[in-house]
């Protein structure tokens, strides 16, 4: 029989023990939250359930109350039941997975499983969360069938956001087991897998927090700020805009020092075991309770001046006062935003001369050389550790990654000649004549094997297609410096787009006429998607603003308008063409990118989706088609049995979508709001995307695709612009909404309705696309929506006038 996992026991209900649930009733899967009774009962309590299950009744309401929301929506939540470790235990008997998320302590751990060994069936797979807790050490003294069935599955914080999922065989994990819990961590739950052994804090934690506390330390050496040091490994080095310090921050400085400590008290025999000493002004901050985030101060901290004017501070180490924040920036800095890429940026940034450029060489020289030598400690290979390092700590380059980027041999001469102890592995690497740790040949990436010193091919998951991959072996059709049209083989074609957020311009719009054609001639259906990188990345943010604010200054409304006729004629095109569609939208969805989707046949999107029009903050309206296909979406989601249909009721919330700006924070909710329909399929792990949208089109094509027919269909009409009017006024004069908004609401109103029809009439495609066309230039035209683009340009904020 072929193992599923349709029920699961979370047994810990804290911060991860919640997230872990979170996902889990995402994936579908009916998960039993479990805590232990709470000490301090009195006698009346003791008899009472809900007293009982205080604990866990806690865990499940930090779940429905975090932000950024762990569950992907709301009535998720009825897939978590919650108990106790006394009245519900024997509940696990039933389950397909127990996961144990209790406190990090090895004899808590060994007790629990002991007690879990007589009830759990026979075959049941049992993971732990730790941390850093040998496996071993933990399942000692327990059955064949237990050890057998037991590994380690270590999530990262928050559950829901982080790709990474550490997977640590145990000694007598079976080999069928590991492989089940890596598929179906990569399927159904999303995530990266990466291969850990059981060493203290495994891959990720290991590198990353030595990184982490390795440079503060050198920061209080080199007497570099809190500032300084953020300002260099911020997104010039591909890493996150909270850099090292508000990382910390986010974290829990306490949590970063439980796991530097732990580390250090383990890795007794680690040559470099000192960069895990947390510096003394730290566990200073940590005493008086300035734990990040968590405590509202830590190495930020943010007051409100006398006019509730908000005002960032950062302490200093030396006499652990709060001073106001000033940016930092060095030559090396403003040098690195000239270059194109991020090789090129991070080149920059480490071979400059300045003191930052200086302090920035030394430290990622330092965590370069502790992750080279941790092989094969901890992984087996560097694709492990560059994996852990995206995956969990969302770095956009891996150490071995960095290290190819900055030059293998010319980073080498100059830690020789810096006197820093370059790793024998790496001499004899470059000594075979290998200068780089991964390469590519004939479209298949390879990295450098230091066991067998050879290059071994980057094995990945058949799921996954890579478009990078297919490029590289020429498998371009067409393209231009915004798009490609790219072969994945199987007479399915792939519109990718590669400008800035992947953002709609003139040169794509001339584009589509083109893919349209090609497809139609050389191919059998089109899947529109990209694999861009950050997190949650771009799908497609919307219209290039600063195109159309060109545009506008320079008075070009007939260029504009002609623009605007193409990009919606060419999605309409796009809807009716005579070949299947699939978008795979993931992330951000916006605007443009949202009207992209909805002009698909089907999309199949990444869970992590948000997805909506907001042009209105922009003071516009959805103008590719947004208004058409939003509103026939919802019309087309109704059965044909259904000849009777009560319009307001679809008007109401297709309106509000639009008017309000609607964004959907994953791909349930979008689903929920009417952006995906039931034929559309939601994946849980975007590096699936394109290979599942190519699949569908696949489907579609076995299942004998016929084209939508263009046919009249019915609106609202007068009757919907008379019923919001009310509405919009109330809002108004509410101050919900600003006048402006609402003289914008008004006339998204009469788009959507129809215009000037009578009460649910039939019109055409062409009747809402001119009023579309009309009301965007129109706005155009007025002095506060060209306000708001300015705003939005300078601030990345919307402006309310």
């Amino acid at each position: 029989m072929k193992r599923k996992i349709r029920t699961a026991a979370v047994i810990g209900s804290g911060v991860m023990g919640g997230g872990i649930a979170a996902l889990l009733a995402a994936a579908g899967v009916k998960t039993l939250l479990l805590d232990i009774v709470p000490f301090d009962l009195d006698e009346a309590e003791k008899k009472d359930p809900t007293a009982r299950n205080r604990i866990a009744k806690a865990g499940l309401d930090a779940v429905l109350g975090s932000h950024p929301a762990l569950l992907m929506q709301k009535k998720d939540v009825d897939r978590i039941s919650i108990g106790n470790l006394e009245d519900d235990f024997d509940k696990i008997a039933d389950v397909d997975w127990i996961i144990e998320v209790v406190v990090e302590n090895l004899q808590i751990k060994k007790d629990l499983f002991k007690r879990i060994e007589p009830v759990r069936t026979k075959g049941t797979i049992v993971s732990s969360n730790t941390s850093g807790i040998p496996l071993k050490a933990m399942s000692e003294g327990l059955s064949q069938d237990f050890r057998q069935h037991f590994l380690g599955t270590h999530f990262f914080n928050p559950v829901r956001y982080m790709k990474l999922l550490e997977i640590i065989p145990g000694e007598e994990t079976l080999p069928e087991i590991l492989d089940f819990m890596a598929d179906y961590g990569e399927r159904y739950l999303g995530k990266g897998i990466v291969w850990a052994k059981d060493t203290p804090n495994f891959v990720g934690n290991r590198i990353g927090v030595q990184g982490m506390v390795k440079t503060i330390q050198m920061a209080l050496e080199d007497q570099m700020t809190i500032p300084e040091v953020d300002a260099l490994f911020g997104a010039a080095m591909g890493r996150p805009k909270t850099a090292m310090f508000k990382t910390a921050d986010l974290v829990g400085l306490d949590t970063l020092a439980h796991v530097a400590r732990n580390t250090y008290e383990l890795v007794v025999d680690d040559d470099a075991r000192d960069s895990f000493v947390m510096p003394e002004f730290v566990n200073t901050m940590i005493e008086k309770n300035l734990l990040g985030k968590k405590s509202q101060g830590g190495f930020y901290k943010t007051d409100l001046t006398p006019d509730w004017k908000p005002i960032r501070k950062v302490i200093d180490p030396a006499t652990l006062e709060y001073n106001e924040f000033e940016f930092a920036s060095f030559p090396c800095l403003e040098k690195a935003k000239e270059a194109k890429s991020l090789p090129e940026k991070i080149r920059t940034v480490v071979y400059g001369d300045d003191r930052g450029a200086q302090f920035a060489w030394k430290a990622i020289a330092n965590n370069l050389i502790y992750a080279v030598n941790r092989i094969p400690e901890i992984s087996d290979t560097i694709v492990e550790i560059d994996n852990a390092m995206k995956w969990g700590f969302n770095f956009e380059m891996g150490p071995f990654e960095t290290w190819d980027a900055i030059g293998l041999e010319k980073s080498v001469a100059r830690m020789e000649k810096d006197g820093l102890a370059v790793p024998a592995k790496v001499k004899q690497m470059l000594a075979g004549g290998n200068s780089c740790f991964y390469k590519t040949e004939n479209g298949k990436l390879f990295y450098y094997d230091f066991a067998s010193g050879t290059y071994q091919e980057r094995t990945v998951s058949a799921n996954i297609v890579s478009l990078d991959a297919l490029k590289s072996t020429g498998k371009v059709v067409k393209e231009n410096a915004s798009a490609s049209l790219v072969d994945l083989g199987d007479d399915v074609l792939c519109l990718e787009l590669h400008t800035k957020m992947n953002s709609l311009n003139r040169e794509i719009v001339e584009f589509l006429p083109e893919v349209l054609e090609t497809v139609d001639r050389t191919a059998a259906g089109l899947v529109i998607g990209n694999q861009a990188g950050g997190m949650p990345g771009a799908f497609s943010a919307g219209a290039n603003l600063v195109e159309v604010a060109m545009a506008v200054k320079a008075n070009r409304f007939a260029d504009l308008e002609k623009m605007i006729a193409g990009l919606q004629y060419g999605l309409l095109n796009l809807k009716y063409a005579p070949f299947p569609v699939v978008a795979a939208p993931f992330g951000l969805t916006l605007g443009g990118g949202c009207e992209l989707s909805l002009a698909a046949d089907r999309s199949v999107a990444h869970a992590e989706l948000y997805m909506g029009q907001v042009e209105i903050g922009v003071g516009l309206l959805p103008a590719g088609g947004g208004c058409l296909n939003l509103w026939r979406k919802f019309l087309d989601s109704v059965p044909e049995a259904v000849t009777e249909l009560d319009l307001a009721k679809f008007f109401i919330p297709v309106f509000m979508s639009i008017a309000m700006a609607k964004v959907s924070t994953s791909a349930a909710e979008a689903r929920a709001n009417g952006f995906l329909g039931p034929k559309d399929r939601i994946v849980m792990n975007r590096d699936h995307l394109i290979g599942e949208a190519k699949k569908e089109v696949l489907t579609m094509l076995d299942n004998g695709y016929a084209p939508p027919l263009k046919r009249p269909f019915r609106v609202l009409g007068q009757a919907a612009q008379g019923m919001v009017a009310a509405q919009i006024a109330d809002m108004a004069n509410g101050q919900f909404i600003s006048e402006y908004d609402a003289f914008l609401a008004r006339r998204i109103a009469y788009v959507i309705s129809g215009g000037e029809v009578r009460d649910n009439a039939e019109v055409t495609d062409d009747v809402i696309l001119t009023h579309e066309r009309e009301a965007f230039i129109d706005f155009l035209k007025q002095e506060k929506t060209q306000a708001r683009i300015e705003h939005m340009l300078k601030t990345g904020k919307p402006l309310r006038n």
